[in-house]
């Protein structure tokens, strides 16, 4: 029996407690398995609200046993790939701006495939997807909350390459080595 308690007082808490309940008690791979498993419990639900509250509870999709599924925060592990976008972001200034729910990335000449590269394998995983040229990256959103979620992370993560130590440079020592596509290439290979 699936009563109706998407409009009750209290519907969204309860609603989200079951489905960290869910998640943490077995994998769970897709929204639809996510709605059927809500509505054995009698909670009427629609993808599209599942789909919201997996935004809000901060649930991932990370590979396990052969198959993508969700977890919570507190059992996501730790992406190696963070690592490599920290050493990149504190080695390549970049700017961001904004249109709709696209952020322009703008860098050094020859650095937004690298930068690309690093976003995709990091653990920001709130974009569709990102698009790289020259000196220019395009990450997409599907939603402004998505958006801003990813801009914050991406802005700590900024700051706090900002607030650690330079890496070390001896470009005045070496002709040329200070041309962007070379700072990318080394920058690159260190990751």
């Amino acid at each position: 029996m699936t009563t109706a308690v998407a409009a009750a007082p209290g519907a969204k808490r309860l609603r989200q407690r079951a489905i960290l309940e869910i998640v943490d008690a077995g994998p769970v791979g897709s929204q639809e398995e996510l709605v059927e498993q809500l509505r054995d419990r009698g909670l009427a639900v629609t993808q599209a609200t599942v789909s919201r509250d997996i935004a809000e509870l901060g649930l991932a999709k990370i590979a396990r046993d052969g198959r993508h599924v969700y977890v919570s925060g507190e059992v996501r592990p730790p992406v190696v790939g963070d690592d490599r976008l920290g050493r990149i972001v504190a080695g390549i200034p970049i700017r961001i701006g904004r249109s709709g729910l696209t952020l322009v990335l703008t860098a050094l000449p020859g650095t937004a495939s690298v930068i690309a590269q690093a976003i995709d394998e990091s653990g920001l995983d709130e974009q569709e997807g990102t698009l790289a040229g020259d000196n220019t990256l395009l990450v997409l959103f599907a939603d402004e909350e998505r958006l801003e979620r990813w801009r914050a992370r991406f802005t700590a993560l900024q700051e706090g390459a900002a607030a650690g130590p330079a890496p070390a440079r001896d470009d005045h020592h070496r002709p040329g080595s200070g041309s962007p596509i070379r700072r990318a290439a080394e920058l690159e290979a260190r990751s």
